[in-house]
């Protein structure tokens, strides 16, 4: 399918929050019937517990969406094309499932709140989230390599090729790592990083998942070439403003609004979007993100206004 060709839509096209509960229900149904049963011996059945815990019944889901949203785009719907885009943003929670339950953990940013429940490692302990975490990366993997999520072999490598990228050293676990030696650096030296070089953590840390989330529903949908590489920067641009409005929460949400601890970035002395640019700059560049995604969409006319909105969604949401 050609550049600027998406699939026609119904005339009835649900609004946003319409698709994003949609989005959200349907992947948690694909979610209950991809993770293991909390049945066996005691120790499978408390793995597949927490594993179950850490993934469903949380979260905006709002990487499944651009997946699903995108795939939907360029014409995989109904039956069991749709059901090829459900597991592969199937694939892209468990792994975003896996990275908050690390992330959470002593040795990372030691949190005991996420999405108002206690983190993994607080219900169960370290060592079960270690295994947690690693049970859902690969989980997400075998997702995407099975046939059941495409029938060519060729896309189902490449899925699984761009997620290790975007999952790995070159994107969030080489962003953690520029986190951890961001915070040492400034504990013993007090130097800031400048904006570049926060801009290059968070995209590596949060922005390469969310890009991979809508690139994984072009693919899919076996979007041409010049989609995919437009999905994908929009995606990028969404991703920084998520983690601009992430920053501005930080500061100015509540604990009851986030599930989750607040005002924890300038505890640990991590460099942020809001400390380069002040509360009204980090806005502002948020704002021009949003422009940025939606011009990257303009192609698509009124087919991609979901998209379109979930840009804005994501710097005017209060969680």
């Amino acid at each position: 399918m050609g550049e600027g060709q998406p699939a026609a839509g119904k005339a009835d096209t649900p609004g946003f929050a319409e698709a994003l509960a949609d989005a959200v229900a349907r992947t948690e149904r694909m979610l209950e019937t991809l993770l293991p049963p909390a049945t066996g011996d005691r120790g499978e059945a408390e793995l597949a517990a927490a594993m179950r815990y850490a993934a469903l019944g949380g979260g905006k889901r709002l990487r499944a969406f651009l997946t699903l949203e995108v795939a939907a785009l360029f014409g995989e719907t109904g039956g069991r094309s749709e059901r090829r885009a459900e597991r592969a943003a199937a694939a892209v929670e468990c792994l975003h499932a896996y990275s908050l339950v690390h992330d959470d953990m002593p040795c990372m940013d030691n949190d005991d709140l996420r999405r108002g429940k206690p983190t993994v490692h607080k219900v169960w302990d370290e060592a079960t989230a270690v295994l947690v975490g690693d049970a859902l990366q690969t989980l997400a993997f075998a997702i995407l390599a099975n046939p059941a999520t495409h029938p060519d072999g060729s896309v189902r490598a490449r899925l699984v090729l761009r997620l290790s990228e975007a999952a790995g050293y070159a994107g969030m676990v080489g962003g953690q790592a520029l986190d951890l030696a961001a915070e040492s650096a400034a504990a013993a030296a007090g130097a800031p990083l400048t904006a570049g070089e926060v801009t290059r953590l968070q995209a590596l840390k949060t922005g390469a998942l969310i890009e991979f989330a809508a690139e994984a529903g072009a693919i899919v949908a076996g979007a041409a070439e010049a989609d995919v590489d437009r999905v994908r920067a929009y995606a990028g641009a969404l991703g920084e403003a998520f983690q601009i409005a992430d920053d501005l929460l930080d500061i100015t949400g509540t604990e009851a609004e986030l599930g989750k601890r607040v005002g924890k970035d300038k505890g640990a002395g991590k460099a942020t979007f809001v400390d380069i640019l002040g509360l009204a700059g980090a806005r502002a560049r948020a704002a021009e993100l949003v422009a940025e995604a939606a011009a990257q969409l303009a192609p698509y006319g009124a087919r991609a206004a979901r998209l379109g909105e979930a840009a804005r969604f994501v710097v005017e949401r209060r969680s």
